[in-house]
């Protein structure tokens, strides 16, 4: 156990890169101080994270809290929403396994690649409304990174247009570490409001989306009592896959454009045809990872990991910002290289929790930003950035950019 005092994050995300950069001078496993005073691990390291996401000595149920179990987290805890949320990620187990099995039929590789026709029709429509507010500077966070992923996670929930922007605001401020108890206790109302008035319309007139699969099963059961969801299950899985599904590709896309513009010699490697479109997404969720910090994971029993013991019942969270720039893993780790090889990184997750959605992240980038820059091939992102305030995401809250071309 480290005698070094938590570090205690910056719940306003004001520089994820400078603190993970400090965080990994304590070592790729350090304690951290949460909201409330709360602490957890946070492993940075690279080697270290891809060993504890496939550890069995680590679960995601959080009865396996000790900080809640004896009562140290209050009721209004902002982030509590975020681990308690009944659902794929708090399940272990036959739990996780029956969830996940329900709802990876979703996302096969050939029902992704179904999807392509439409991605690009969108893509179509977002870049033709945006062709008219050139030269700009226009938003390119709300006017293209975050309508695409947010039209098909909800096509395919079957949640109607008018509700995804009052959704995403809901979504918004549940993973906002800055968030108060009060706005994040009525983010996370919201959400299961909205959410449960659409899985009672898909009950009343099933449709051709994953919420009236996901009923189905709970109704029917497919292969027994066993595969059936319950009503909060329900729900949360929504609720789940409305924030991966549009949150995380809404950063990646974000992150993206910020990247080439950095690195205008990157930009011109993948405009030439050098390389491909898809090794800019790859290097974009390492080097700049949607999600910095991720709540949260629980030792079932000691484990000595990058030098440190985590105590059986401790809280760890999954750096992945961090582990994306680990100069032990990486050369030039702070460097934008699209030709790097081989570029395997953790930012998707690893293990039996590996992101469900990744193939439909990954079809939506590629898109997006293969399209963005053949329309307009010299975008670029201007003035001053200023980061989601929160030290779970890692974007920025808009995205300024000059359309030129």
């Amino acid at each position: 156990m480290t005698s070094a005092p938590p570090y205690r994050l910056d719940i306003h995300g004001s520089d994820h890169h400078g603190e993970n950069a400090a965080l990994r001078e304590r070592g790729p496993v350090a304690l951290v101080e949460l909201p409330g005073g709360l602490t957890a691990w946070a492993v940075t390291g690279h080697d270290e994270l891809q060993s504890l996401l496939a550890d069995a000595r680590v679960a995601k149920n959080p009865g396996n809290w000790n900080a809640l179990q004896e009562g140290r987290v209050p009721a209004d805890w902002p982030l509590l929403g975020m681990i308690t949320i009944p659902g794929m990620t708090s399940a272990d187990g036959e739990d996780h396994r029956r969830l996940r099995g329900l709802v990876s039929r979703g996302f096969t590789p050939r029902r992704v690649e179904a999807l392509r026709p439409q991605v690009e029709a969108i893509v179509a429509e977002l870049l033709d409304r945006m062709a008219t507010l050139a030269p700009g500077p226009v938003d390119l966070r709300e006017h293209f990174a975050y309508p695409l992923p947010m039209r098909v996670i909800g096509e395919l929930l079957g949640i109607p247009e008018e509700l995804r922007d009052e959704l995403h605001e809901h979504s918004g401020v549940v993973v906002r570490s800055s968030a108060t108890p009060e706005q994040a206790i009525a983010a996370q109302r919201g959400l299961f409001g909205v959410l449960g008035a659409v899985a009672a319309e898909r009950r009343a007139q099933p449709g051709d989306d994953l919420t009236s699969d996901l009923i189905a099963a709970r109704e029917a059961g497919e292969s027994g009592p066993g595969d059936r969801l319950s009503e909060q299950e329900v729900v949360g899985t929504m609720m789940l896959m409305l924030i991966a599904g549009h949150a995380t590709t809404l950063n990646l896309i974000t992150n993206a454009v910020r990247a080439l513009t950095a690195f205008p010699e990157q930009r011109e490697l993948v405009r030439s045809g050098a390389v491909p479109w898809s090794a800019v997404v790859e290097e974009t969720l390492r080097y700049d990872s949607p999600v910095n910090h991720f709540l949260m994971r629980f030792a079932l029993d000691d484990i000595e990991i990058g030098g440190v013991v985590i105590r059986r019942g401790d809280g760890i969270l999954a750096s992945y910002t961090a582990a994306g720039r680990d100069p032990r893993h990486y050369e030039e780790a702070d460097r934008f290289d699209v030709t790097r090889e081989p570029n395997r990184h953790l930012s998707l997750g690893h293990g039996l929790h590996f992101c469900l959605g990744a193939p439909l992240a990954r079809l939506e980038a590629e898109v997006a930003l293969r399209e963005l820059y053949a329309r307009f091939p010299q975008v670029r992102a201007v003035g001053e950035p200023v980061p989601i305030a929160s030290f779970l995401s890692n974007s920025v809250q808009t995205l300024p950019v000059t359309l030129k071309g």
